[in-house]
């Protein structure tokens, strides 16, 4: 899964990032998804776990982001209130791929010196044959 911060702005606390990786990784734990790992950079996030049975997906988004959001707003003494995007971009992948994607994901910071994350995700969408209307994916 992926998504921004609202206006994909460098919001997410430098100084906090790894730890509100790990806050989102205790979230889906919580909820049953086993995280894989989260990573991202300071305007977006990446998140490689395994879907519960018993949870929709866009129920797990709705939880990740309304309870980071509100950690995030509450803990790392933010100058301005932080939001996610409204959207998210969700692909399911084969075991086989799991070592690949985790890779990726523990690599963001690199990758991100040369791709924006726009490119990023238009790149992503694809791949997986995701359609992609820019008019709702930038918000």
């Amino acid at each position: 899964m992926v998504f921004a911060t609202k206006g994909r702005t460098d919001t997410l606390p430098k100084d906090h990032l790894v730890e509100t990786h790990a806050y989102i990784a205790g979230i889906l734990n919580d909820l049953h998804c086993p995280a894989i790992i989260v990573g991202g950079t300071f305007n977006h996030i990446h998140i490689l776990f395994v879907l519960s049975r018993t949870l929709s997906l866009s129920e797990a988004v709705r939880i990740i982001k309304a309870s980071s959001a509100k950690w995030l707003n509450e803990h790392n003494g933010l100058r301005q209130h932080f939001a996610w995007q409204d959207g998210y971009a969700a692909f399911s992948i084969s075991q086989s791929h799991v070592e690949a994607v985790r890779q990726y994901i523990s690599t963001q910071a690199e990758h991100h010196q040369s791709t924006t994350f726009q490119d990023e995700y238009r790149r992503l969408c694809n791949i997986y044959d995701a359609g992609l209307d820019e008019k709702y994916a930038w918000d």
